[in-house]
């Protein structure tokens, strides 16, 4: 199953130090049967998308708990068997058991450098947006609207480099 890990940069440094990705709580989003009948329409890899983006808010959250955190929200995608669905914590949510070996990440997903004034703002206004504040779901949006991009395993060394 793909399944979309919330990080940070600084979590995506431990990635490539220890091989291997420790997900916060064991908590990723995918592809599961509550979010696919959660939607009247989409085909899977619309579905997907959806199961990343509820991993990036996830990301914001990781950010705003963090006051050295570069404002980037980072997604790891990794391919793994036997999760755990929890569909009592949110459509998308899965568990999994433990941390996941590098051979296993798929790619990886982060904001690149424009976007960070607006992760910045939505991560500060992360708990206010989720519990309806329309001026922090709009500053959510703004963050949103940053597409993040995708690497692949071998380019993240380099990547993190440049940062």
């Amino acid at each position: 199953m793909r399944v979309y890990l919330p990080a940070t940069v600084a979590m995506l440094r431990d990635l490539v130090d220890q091989g291997q990705f420790v997900p916060v709580g064991g908590t990723g989003f995918a592809l599961t049967p509550a979010l696919r009948e959660s939607y009247a329409a989409g085909d899977a890899e619309e579905l997907e998308y959806a199961a990343m983006l509820d991993a990036a808010r996830a990301s914001l959250r990781l950010i705003a708990g963090d006051d050295k955190a570069m404002p980037r929200r980072a997604v790891v995608s990794v391919d793994v068997e036997g999760v755990k669905l929890r569909p009592d914590l949110d459509f998308s949510v899965v568990k999994l058991s433990g941390p996941v070996p590098v051979k296993q990440v798929a790619a990886v997903h982060l904001d690149t450098q424009e976007a960070e004034d607006d992760v910045r703002a939505a991560a500060e206004v992360i708990d206010a947006a989720d519990l309806g504040d329309p001026d922090a779901e709009f500053t959510l949006g703004g963050a949103e609207d940053h597409e993040l991009a995708w690497y692949a395993l071998q380019e993240l060394p380099f990547l993190l480099e440049l940062m």
